[in-house]
């Protein structure tokens, strides 16, 4: 893995690879993200919903632009039974993109 890198501006969806990590803080939560490819991911971090990995499907950050991460935005994710789960306001974001 390349090391991780803060990204102070927003993070495009489409251009994350599979093994991706991403590392995300929000107000209240740290979470933890590998992408799977597509916008499917296993994800922690919420103690209630996801204290260890789970699969979810990511939907980032929406506007009219499309789907991306951003400091400032809160994250939109779908667990198994998709129950739509929002985060407090996303406070950094980090990336480590693989080695393939």
């Amino acid at each position: 893995m390349n090391t991780s890198s803060e990204v102070p501006e927003r993070v495009d969806l489409k251009t994350l690879s599979q093994g991706s990590l991403i590392d995300v803080e929000t107000k209240s939560r740290h979470y933890h993200i590998e992408c799977l490819g597509g916008n499917a991911i296993r994800i922690s971090g919420h103690p209630e919903y996801c204290p260890q990995p789970v699969p979810a499907l990511l939907q980032g950050c929406l506007d009219k632009e499309g789907e991306f991460i951003e400091p400032g935005m809160k994250l939109m994710f779908f667990m198994d039974d998709d129950r739509a789960m929002r985060t407090s306001k996303i406070i950094s974001v980090k990336v480590a993109q693989p080695n393939w």
